[in-house]
């Protein structure tokens, strides 16, 4: 028998001298169940989700805040519903995050899968995600400190497509050989596009967001595919509630559409500007340069959360549809956490 580890009989309140160690270890589950009410998600979820025409014969469903809060913890891993299920199983922060105890049934990965598509279908993750900032604007952290732009790749599994059938989905068309075997089609992204950027590749979707530059809260997003340039977005995240506000983005954001849209909004333009091979920054531009770019860095910090403690540049799915609700539920859990950070000491 090893002599390194200490045999005993398990104890009544063994489970509970556990999670007290959790909680020393400053689980990050704790804070977010002690310092997010997740119940002011439960009628919104109910009223879109609750089909009243469906028989009350058999098992009943799980809770649909539950469910919501199980979505939660796969976009803070990122992980499938499969691992999701197990790590529910095995770890205790799961379950003390979930309310559930060791006598409670744990939903199933088809089960998940299923509820996640219904919200997909319902398209209820932004109406979640307003909901959520709705709260956030009620107890006074969207300060109105200017506001910030800036995009982010996220990458899906990559199609192993020939170049005939890349052109075919560029153009808008389904090949014939796909049409002929619905398995395949069905596994076959069509949105998704590849792009390049630093010389580097990239497949998948972007995720545009404005921030507000005080709290470095997300206010708003809009999700497109990957080759859409940064700017093009910003029609779709700015609005006339910004009046009056400092706009801040990099020099990518620079030409007459972002200029038009600041305009019609009334912001105050604060983009890093540019220089070309005929006209270089002269010296006053790069002070100002550097003085905007101080500001715009904080957007940076979020997309460094979300690439470090989510380690979301890379998600599992198929279609836009799916990756607006997935992307969706990645900036709602920063908020979360976000709120964290600003309101607890």
């Amino acid at each position: 028998m090893p002599t390194f580890k200490r045999h005993k009989v398990l104890g009544l309140f063994d489970v509970d001298f556990r999670l007290e160690k959790l909680s020393l270890l400053n689980d990050p589950l704790e804070r977010l169940g002690k310092h997010v009410d997740f119940e002011m998600f439960r009628n919104l979820i109910e009223d879109r989700l609750v089909d009243a025409t469906k028989s009350n014969v058999g098992r009943r469903p799980y809770d649909y805040v539950l469910m919501f809060k199980i979505l939660v913890l796969q976009r803070y891993y990122n992980i499938s519903d499969d691992r999701v299920e197990f790590q529910i199983n095995d770890r205790l922060s799961f379950m003390r995050f979930l309310g559930l105890t060791f006598a409670d049934d744990v939903p199933d990965s088809k089960t998940i899968w299923l509820f996640r598509e219904k919200l997909n279908e319902k398209e209820l993750v932004l109406p979640l995600f307003d909901l959520f900032l709705e709260s956030l604007m009620s107890i006074g952290l969207i300060v109105n400190e200017g506001k910030i732009v800036d995009a982010s790749f996220v990458e899906v599994p990559k199609q192993r497509n020939s170049r005939e059938e890349n052109k075919e989905v560029k153009e808008g068309k389904t090949p014939e050989a796909w049409k002929i075997k619905p398995n395949k089609l069905a596994q076959k992204d069509v949105d998704a596009r590849w792009t390049k950027k630093n010389n580097q590749s990239y497949f998948g979707f972007k995720n545009h967001i404005k921030i507000d530059g005080g709290s470095k809260i997300i206010e708003k997003y809009f999700v497109s595919t990957a080759s859409l340039h940064d700017s093009q977005a910003t029609g779709n995240l700015l609005s006339q509630m910004d009046e009056g506000q400092e706009f801040y983005a990099d020099s990518a954001y620079t030409g007459e559409y972002v200029e038009s849209e600041i305009q019609k909004c009334m912001l105050v333009n604060k983009i890093c500007e540019k220089g070309t091979r005929s006209r270089s920054l002269t010296e006053e531009q790069k002070l100002s340069n550097k003085e905007k770019s101080k500001k715009r860095a904080r957007v940076e910090h979020i997309f460094g959360f979300m690439h470090n403690s989510m380690d979301e540049l890379y998600i599992h799915c198929i279609g836009i549809k799916r990756a607006e609700g997935v992307i969706g539920m990645i900036n709602l859990v920063y908020n979360m956490f976000r709120k964290i950070q600003l309101t607890v000491k």
